[in-house]
């Protein structure tokens, strides 16, 4: 039995690929791969923002000071559960790529202090990357925004869009609206 092709596993995972305008161009190929911007994959913004902060500053604690074997226990815990409230505000192809890049530690033992550091840097990370792209697309369709209005600008007729007479003695250089 053949595999479908946009079926993901381990032995097949989705790529999610971001141009450089903070679009994200999909993965290998497929006919219904579409550019989805990054803001639409983020579903719940302030709870991710929330989740960054917290573990950022979890990474300056472990950072900062030794810890013992019970803070390392309740860190773990920490950790597994934020990845969990994570995903809960993300996309599906941004928790398979968080699923893939963030490995759970093993059940055996406690994490040593490195352990921990490694994981909340890498998470910290991961999120800094996807701040980035959200700031990335954002900054995209502003300017895209902003080059659609300056066309639309052009288009109009000499005095209707304020580019005649802008530098009118009476209005200080001002345009006006239909409303004053």
């Amino acid at each position: 039995m053949e595999m479908p092709r946009n079926e993901r596993s381990p032995e097949n995972p989705q790529i999610l690929v971001v141009g450089q305008d903070g679009m994200a161009l999909g993965g290998g190929g497929d006919e219904d791969s579409r550019e989805i911007p990054v803001t639409d994959m983020v579903e719940q913004p302030a709870k991710v923002m929330r989740i960054g902060s917290m573990i950022k500053q979890l990474l300056e604690e472990v950072r900062a000071a030794p810890l013992d074997e019970a803070s390392r226990v309740r860190l773990k815990e920490i950790h597994a559960s934020s990845v969990k409230e994570l995903e809960d505000g993300l996309a599906p192809e941004l928790v398979d790529e968080l699923e893939r890049l963030s490995l759970p530690f093993t059940d055996e033992g406690v994490p040593s202090d490195a352990e921990l550091r490694i994981a909340q840097a890498q998470l910290v990370g991961w999120l800094e990357g996807l701040f980035h792209g959200i700031q990335t697309t954002l900054f995209a369709q502003q300017m895209a925004a902003r080059a659609q209005l300056e066309q639309m600008r052009r288009a109009l007729p000499p005095g209707v869009g304020g580019h005649e007479g802008d530098d009118d003695p009476r209005t200080g250089g001002r345009t006006g609206g239909p409303y004053l």
